[in-house]
């Protein structure tokens, strides 16, 4: 079975800058310990996962092994976003034995990674089933594996807040200090970047009022508690979409979304990953 992305990955170049990237802090002069094998072997791989997880980053494993092996044969037996049992066998290879050897670490280096990344997510995404509320990557990620790992919150069922700082405007503390106000900081935004999705971070009922009045295109409640996320709710009324974010786990996902608001990001899902247990076998042929 071929891998079929229910999610657009990243372009090709950027997936092969990464696993260049990659192989430049693994290979440095060569694999030392592939020349035991023989130079003309051939082998055939079995991957297998050891956990009960959301699979993601299929198209990075992929180059890793055809950047080594252009000839290489990868037959996936699932698709990136698909939950497997541990146990089950995900994908066989065969091709040149040293080459496989020598892209295994870094391929499964990006498997089980972002497959963490997609498994944490959908364990938050099934926490608010039913309610409405969207779960939220943010910029809290892995330096130089943003985009892959906001492929994998996608694979988990998640959805992306803003790429960088170049594609949305997210007006914080500081920034509202040193632009006067709110209500100061709203306009310069609007004139500077018309375009650009904008929403103000508040951290009262207060502040809330004033985005309101302001008229920006999403509020997000930093560190509010239940009750006061509940009034939030209420006081907006639908105006404006309501973000949570601040002290966000699998314990308190569930019960924040169950407030009525709109989305909730949770820096956790790229921040905090525990990696997905993957073993690869060799056979030579």
């Amino acid at each position: 079975m071929n891998a079929r992305l229910p999610f657009d990955p990243p372009d090709t170049e950027l997936i092969a800058a990464d696993v260049e990237r990659a192989f430049a802090e693994d290979f440095g002069k060569g694999d030392a310990t592939a020349e035991l094998l023989p130079p003309d072997a051939s082998a055939e791989a079995a991957l297998t996962c050891r956990d009960d997880a959301v699979i993601a980053g299929i198209p990075w494993f992929d180059a890793c092994f055809r950047r080594m092996d252009p000839a290489v044969r990868i037959a996936w037996q699932v698709h990136d976003g698909e939950r497997v049992a541990p146990g089950t066998v995900i994908c066989r290879l065969a091709g040149h034995a040293r080459s496989l050897v020598s892209a295994e670490r870094s391929a499964l280096n990006f498997l089980q990674l972002l497959s963490g990344t997609a498994t944490a997510t959908a364990a938050c995404v099934a926490a608010v089933a039913g309610t409405g509320t969207r779960v939220l990557d943010t910029r809290k990620t892995v330096p130089g594996l943003r985009l892959a790992q906001k492929y994998a919150v996608r694979c988990g069922g998640g959805h992306n807040h803003r790429i960088g700082l170049y594609d949305a405007i997210l007006v914080k503390e500081n920034h509202i200090i040193a632009a006067g106000g709110i209500a100061a900081a709203v306009m310069a935004a609007r004139r500077l970047h018309p375009s650009l999705l904008l929403e103000v971070e508040v951290e009262n009922l207060d502040e809330l009022q004033q985005a309101l009045a302001a008229g920006v295109d999403r509020i997000m409640l930093d560190n509010f508690t239940v009750p006061l996320m509940r009034e939030a709710v209420q006081l907006t009324a639908g105006r404006v979409p309501l973000e949570v974010s601040g002290n966000v786990d699998l314990d308190t996902i569930g019960e924040y979304a169950r407030t009525g608001v709109d989305y909730v990001s949770v820096g956790a899902l790229t921040k905090h990953v525990h990696a997905v247990d993957l073993s690869l076998r060799l056979r030579l042929g």
